[in-house]
Order: C-alpha cells, then sequence, then structure tokens
C-alpha cells in the first residue's frame, strides 16, 4: 500500500514520513575560531582569544569577538563553528532572560551557567547533531573564582587554568610550569600572551590580532584587539628543513 502511494504521489519515503525524518546535521564546521586560553588570577579570571575565524584552511575574517560576558557573574570564551557559537548565545540569552524575569534577588553564577553548557552539548551529541564547539566558562561570584571547559561531546572539567584546540598542545605546558595561584593581573596578562604568542608561531589558524578579558566581582572588561610583538630570526623558521633528510 505504501509503495502504491509513493507511485501514485510521485513523492519519495521522507516526504510521506514528515519533515523530521528529511532532517540534516551539521557534518562538518566551515567557518571556525582557533584556541581559547584561560586562567585564574588573584582577583578574578583572565581569558585570552584572537579574532580570526578560519574559512576551511582560509583566514578569511580577521575581527570575529570569541569571548562574551554572560549575565552578572561569567565569562564565555569559544573555539570551533562560529554560527554554532551564536546559537549557544541564543541559549544563554534566553536563560539569562527568565532567570531574570523571576526578580527574586539572586543571579546564575558561573557553576550553574557551566552546568547548563555540559547538558546543552551532551544533549545535542545524543542526537548526533552536535554544536561543533569548544566552550571555557569562567566567573566569579560571591568572591568565589570558577573556571571550567566543555567539547562538543559534553565533556567537562573545572581547573586553574584550560585551553582548547592546540592550546591544550602548546600552552597548557607553559600554563603548568608558570601558573600560581597569587598572579597578579600584569604577570597574567604576560602569562597568557606568551601561551598566545606560541600559538601564533605553531598554529596556522592563529593570527597576531587578540583580545584578552577579565572577570572580576565587578564585572567584565574586553580589551581592545592589540598585537603582539614577534620574533622570526629563529633559524628553525628560516631553515625549517635543515638537517631533514629527503626534505626539499
Amino acid at each position: 500500500m505504501a509503495t502504491t502511494m509513493v507511485k501514485e504521489n510521485n513523492a519519495g519515503p521522507a516526504q510521506l514520513l514528515g519533515p523530521e525524518s528529511a532532517s540534516e546535521r551539521t557534518l562538518y564546521p566551515y567557518v571556525t575560531g582557533t584556541s581559547v586560553v584561560a586562567l585564574k588570577y588573584k582577583d578574578g579570571i583572565l581569558m585570552a582569544a584572537d579574532m580570526a575565524a578560519s574559512y576551511g584552511s582560509t583566514l578569511r575574517y580577521k575581527s570575529v569577538e570569541r569571548m562574551k560576558s554572560i549575565g552578572k557573574h561569567s565569562l564565555l570564551g569559544a573555539s570551533g563553528e562560529i554560527s554554532d557559537f551564536q546559537e549557544i548565545l541564543r541559549y544563554l540569552d534566553e536563560l539569562i532572560l527568565y532567570d531574570n524575569m523571576w526578580d527574586d534577588g539572586n543571579s546564575l553564577g558561573p557553576k550553574e551557567v557551566h552546568s547548563y553548557l555540559t547538558r546543552v552539548m551532551y544533549n545535542r551529541r545524543n542526537k548526533f547533531n552536535p554544536l561543533w564547539n569548544s566552550l571555557v566558562l569562567g566567573g566569579v561570584k560571591n568572591g568565589q573564582k570558577y573556571l571550567g571547559m566543555v567539547s562538543m561531546i559534553g565533556v567537562n572539567f573545572e581547573d586553574n587554568h584550560v585551553a582548547t584546540g592546540f592550546g591544550n598542545h602548546l600552552a597548557r605546558p607553559i600554563l603548568r610550569d608558570e601558573w600560581h595561584e597569587n598572579l597578579s593581573f600584569e604577570d597574567g596578562v604576560k602569562l597568557l600572551e606568551k601561551c598566545m604568542r606560541v600559538l601564533l608561531y605553531r598554529d596556522r589558524s592563529a593570527i597576531n590580532k587578540l583580545q584578552i578579558a577579565k572577570i572580576t566581582e565587578e564585572g567584565v572588561t574586553i580589551s581592545q584587539p592589540y598585537a603582539l610583538k614577534t620574533f622570526w630570526g629563529f633559524s628553525a623558521f628560516q631553515n625549517p628543513t635543515v638537517g631533514a633528510e629527503g626534505s626539499w
């Protein structure tokens, strides 16, 4: 009977089953941002990200902000698909608006926002339609500093310093060696700049235009974009294939 209907109506099985069966999934992220690096310092949280968004392997956009304040107490940074990041920000706008509507004198802190994001990412992963992002969520509420991350499949943890993308491999070792609990703001910025400089040298998707954001009890401050001082005179940069047998 179903086969007859398909032939008579000249319709495919997806049309007969309804719109849900015809839905498609994001199979590959197109416009993506690279690493986000964040750490706790004496007064709050510092976070750094460059402003590049790559179209495939092409550095197409160079003024994309990937760090946003969330409510009164939280700061969010994202690597991965930019449009999915925009969708996550829409979810968070709805969450903060709903929380404000209670007008009970309370507001969501960074721990609650991070917990919400872990559920969103894991839920979308279970639908085989993930949001292609790694997220860093930091904040300060009632004097308590909080810093955590969540991956596109819902893997999450909190730590004194976190990084996404290439930063996990290149920046975290630096942070493990040099981070300490009583970092001043100036020393924290220098440490983040050191990490971002290493990423600029070694990550093809990174550019020399970045922002550093801080969040304290007073709120969020995101710096204007600026460039790092770099040095490209290292012998390994000038002749990268020396000593490599069979290379060009």
